[in-house]
């Protein structure tokens, strides 16, 4: 993850793009950027999903993570990314559980400036600029915007009290059973 502090421009041939979502937020926002900024650029895409997404260009080097499903070969594939002069990655952070390991570690080992994609199909850079986008992204993705930071403040209160209290309750339970099963001995 590069230029997150500094203003410059990467300097790369080539975007990396990250499809860790539904398949359609691609599809989305490739007519989007393709002519806006990035039509100048090669695109290489990493996906768990078979087939490629409508837009895609035909140049497109496609890496499959289920190809990479050792240590060995991740460690490969990092490599080979790392040579393929990046400039920018994106990545699509909506609210599906796919790829997130994968995502983040590549986002984090490949040197290039980063961009995520919402499940709007809206994009933001990963750039100092742009804290407080990423602050209310994290929030939304953690349910702590609005009331729901409240719920989820209190939750985090009250387990610790929630545990000592089943802990107490089992035993509580326990200890009547065995004094139960101990005086059945005696008489």
């Amino acid at each position: 993850m590069k230029y997150v502090i500094s203003n410059r421009e990467p300097k790369g041939t080539r975007i990396l793009l990250i499809e860790s979502g539904s398949r359609s937020l691609l599809e989305g926002l490739l007519p989007i950027i393709l002519p806006a900024w990035a039509g100048n650029y090669e695109i290489d895409l990493v996906t768990c999903y078979g087939g490629t997404p409508a837009g895609l260009p035909n140049t497109a080097r496609v890496y499959r993570v289920a190809d990479y499903g050792t240590k060995e070969k991740r460690t490969q594939l990092v490599r080979e990314l790392r040579a393929r002069d990046y400039a920018f990655t994106g990545m699509i952070c909506s609210a599906e559980p796919l790829m997130t390991k994968w995502k983040w570690m590549l986002a984090f080992r490949v040197p290039a400036k980063v961009f995520i994609v919402n499940e709007n199909g809206d994009y933001f850079w990963i750039h100092r600029e742009n804290l407080s986008i990423m602050r209310e992204f994290v929030l939304t993705r953690m349910g702590m915007e609005g009331t729901g930071a409240v719920r989820v403040l209190a939750r985090i209160a009250a387990f610790p009290f929630t545990v000592l209290y089943l802990l107490l309750y089992a035993f509580a339970v326990h200890t009547r059973r065995g004094l139960r099963l101990a005086l059945r001995r005696t008489s």
